[in-house]
Formats: structure tokens, C-alpha cells, sequence
């Protein structure tokens, strides 16, 4: 289901900083460096010390000495992760709907094994990613913005606790009544995100195959393109967003597990 539509974040171009555009570090010392929500198209490391690099994000025609590791990665997360899969050969209502049921099956086993931990660990960040009840907040918002907003045409569905993208501007965010310094509680969060589900399985239930074609008119928030946006392509948003950040979750929740 991805494929047709490919990354629908902004890049760093679309609002960030352009002060380091076709800058050259030559024989410059980097270590410890980190760079977030980074558009880092066509740079080139050129006889570079890369040791106990971490890097994640979309990868396409990455090469590293001389070899496209691109597919080798792609390949790995699809095999640890086999939801990618099933999410990427979807093509109907059905498979849609059926996307939805391993969604929800793999949150609710990665709740469970949140609801294990000490309540702070829940609130935790590990390496300055989201910590577990920051990425729950951000799919509310997701939902929100894809299919509340885009598939069912509400003006102003924004839950205040919810968390768009790093990128997003705080004063687009309190635009649309989100507050960004708020700290909502654990079971507020989980009403939120329960809630947000709901939204998407009542979507799922009585979509059809010719329901996936309709364009959708809205944007999903202030500062995403104007542009018509078919129900299949908001709907596989949110599901992409649900299936990256379940990964991105489980890797933190292992680390949190084994302190």
C-alpha cells in the first residue's frame, strides 16, 4: 500500500534550516554529532570514520563502499517485521481492513509489555527518541490529521494532547488547539489513543474497494500541500505511521526492558 505514495513527511527543505545546504567538512572532527528530521539527499562521506553509527530514516540508494546496502536493509526490517510486508502487497478494502487487525494486535502486545514496566519508564526517553507515551500521542495526531480530518472531512478533529511531527511550527500546533508543553497523564493518553483506534476501525468497517478512489478534499493540518489526497493514500499514511513507530517502540521497550 506505501509504494504508489512513497515518504509523506517534509523534509528539512519544506521549513528547516538551510544554513548547512552544500556545506563541505573536510577534516573536521563530527563525533557525537546528530542530526534530526535532517534532509540529507546527496551527501557524500568521503573516507569517513563510521564507527557505532546508528542511523535510521528512508533509505533509498544508500551506498556504502560501493555497495547499495539499500535493499540489504529493507530486506532485514521486512523479515524482523513481516507487518511491512503484508502492509506493502494491500490493495483492496479487504486487505486494508486486514492491515488494521495486525495493527491492532501488535499495539496491544507492545501495551502490554509497557504496562509491565515502572510508570516512569513509560515517560522515558532512550537516546532522545519519543519515549513510549510520547509516540502514542503522536498517532493520535495522525489519526487525527489522515483520516479524521482528510477521509472524514471534520474541520478541527485535534485532540489538544496529541503530538505532530518535530518539524511541525508550535504555532501551527496551538493553531489547532494542540499544546506542546502539556503533560498529560498515562491513562489520559491511553483514552486518547483508544479513542482514535475506534475512529479507525468505524472507517475500516464500511469502507469499499470504490471508497479507496474518492479524493479527499481537506489537508491534513495547516502546512501540508493543498492538494486532493485519495481515502487509500490517508488511510496507508496512518497505517505506515502505525507500523514505523510500533518498530521504532519495540526497540526502546527492549531497552527499557532489560534495564
Amino acid at each position: 500500500m506505501d509504494a504508489q505514495f512513497g515518504p509523506h513527511r517534509f523534509s528539512a527543505g519544506d521549513g528547516g534550516s538551510t544554513e548547512f545546504r552544500a556545506a563541505r567538512f573536510e577534516v573536521a572532527d563530527l563525533r557525537g554529532a546528530r542530526f534530526t528530521d535532517c534532509d540529507l539527499t546527496g551527501v557524500t562521506i568521503r573516507d569517513g570514520w563510521l564507527v557505532d553509527v546508528s542511523i535510521s530514516g528512508y533509505l533509498s540508494n544508500v551506498t556504502v563502499n560501493g555497495v547499495d546496502v539499500t535493499g540489504f536493509v529493507s530486506a532485514e526490517l521486512d523479515r524482523r517485521h513481516p507487518e511491512r510486508v503484508q502492509f506493502r502487497e494491500g490493495q483492496d478494502a479487504d486487505d486494508f481492513r486486514a492491515m488494521w487487525d495486525t495493527i491492532e494486535r501488535l499495539w496491544a502486545d507492545a501495551a502490554g509489555r509497557a504496562g509491565r514496566l515502572p510508570a516512569a519508564a513509560l515517560s522515558e526517553q532512550v537516546n532522545d527518541e519519543w519515549s513510549f507515551a510520547q509516540t502514542l500521542r503522536h498517532l493520535v495526531f495522525i489519526t487525527d490529521a489522515w483520516a479524521s480530518r482528510t477521509v472524514l472531512d471534520e474541520p478541527m478533529p485535534y485532540h489538544p494532547l496529541g503530538l505532530p511531527q518535530s518539524w511541525y511550527p508550535p504555532a501551527a500546533a496551538a493553531a489547532l488547539g494542540i499544546d506542546l508543553t502539556a503533560q498529560p497523564g498515562y491513562a489520559e493518553i491511553l483514552a486518547a489513543r483508544a479513542d482514535r483506534m475506534a475512529v479507525m476501525r468505524r472507517i475500516l468497517a464500511g469502507l469499499t474497494d470504490a471508497d479507496l478512489g474518492r479524493g479527499c478534499q481537506r489537508s491534513p493540518a495547516a502546512g501540508y500541500p493543498e492538494e486532493e489526497r485519495a481515502v487509500a493514500e490517508c488511510l496507508a499514511v496512518v497505517m505506515d505511521e502505525e507500523i514505523e513507530h510500533y518498530r521504532f517502540a519495540v526497540r526502546d521497550l527492549a531497552v527499557l526492558e532489560a534495564r
